[in-house]
């Protein structure tokens, strides 16, 4: 099975690409490293508990108040279990580039990184147990958090101006002001950078077919049309034959797996020594 990444940075186009990816013609089973997130701190999991601990003397509004409506009009939550995050107040905690708030975002990925890894390993091996061809991994942080190395092939949606991202942002988000806008673009690694390391992947062969640059700076028409390039690109060095081999033969794909995050890995390696540790480090 191939597992395709996928990242960009806030407001790229990321989310509609998933959103082609997933549904037809190509149908794709997308697990989405976003919504792991926040399954992974439900009211009641451990990684609740700990923000709540972690984060709870020092931030007031950490939690929503009894009086919103998610929570029911209970103290406790709807579940009983607790009353949900306030994600807004905790995305003020953690964004920006202060030391205070990189020492923040740390620690939350610290919490939530690992209760996400496990959702995706259990994801991914039921989706090759049903016998798809590929599945689209949707991880926003996926260089920043080493998963790259687990990717077959990698999809970045990117923009090559700035501005765009920005004006992009504040239209789909307009509660944001300008400082709150600024500082989550800033908080992530610059997406033409992720570009740039997506294309290192093809270790200067560009038929590796390891990694694949989208520019989203135009229509949604023109980013389909890319995205359909790409997946014929793909498909085409994932014969079905292949991919019933890999299932009817479980050592095979072990072996094959075992190839690819070692070939990925030495990748990573070579990549962080030509460009600098940027990229090496949880920016989130």
């Amino acid at each position: 099975m191939r597992v395709i990444g996928l990242t960009g940075s806030i407001a790229t186009g990321k989310s509609t690409c998933s959103q082609t990816l997933s549904t037809p013609p190509y149908s794709l089973p997308l697990i989405d490293a976003d919504l792991l997130a926040r399954k992974a701190v439900e009211p009641g999991t451990w990684g609740y508990r700990r923000i709540v601990a972690t984060f709870g003397p020092t931030t007031p509004d950490l939690l929503l108040p009894a009086s919103d409506p998610q929570c029911g009009g209970k103290d406790d939550g709807p579940t009983g279990k607790g009353r949900p995050l306030n994600r807004p107040a905790l995305g003020r905690r953690v964004f920006g580039n202060s030391e205070e708030r990189m020492a923040d975002r740390r620690k939350l990925n610290a919490i939530v990184h690992p209760a996400v890894r496990f959702y995706m390993a259990r994801a991914m091996l039921y989706y090759y147990l049903l016998g798809h061809w590929a599945v689209v991994l949707d991880v926003p942080l996926l260089f920043e958090s080493g998963l790259d190395i687990f990717c077959s092939t990698v999809i970045v949606v990117a923009v090559s101006d700035p501005k765009i991202q920005m004006q992009r942002l504040r239209d789909r988000d307009p509660h944001l002001s300008p400082e709150d806008a600024e500082n989550r673009v800033k908080s992530q690694v610059d997406v033409r950078e992720k570009a740039t390391r997506c294309e290192y992947r093809n270790n200067g062969n560009k038929q590796a077919a390891k990694g694949y640059v989208l520019y989203n700076d135009g229509t949604k028409d023109d980013l389909t049309l890319q995205i359909a390039d790409v997946m014929r690109k793909i498909r085409s060095r994932s014969p079905r034959w292949w991919s019933v081999l890999l299932l009817v033969c479980p050592p095979l794909m072990a072996t094959v797996a075992s190839w690819e995050v070692l070939w990925n890995w030495w990748l990573r390696k070579k990549t962080i020594r030509e460009r600098g540790e940027e990229l090496a480090k949880t920016k989130v």
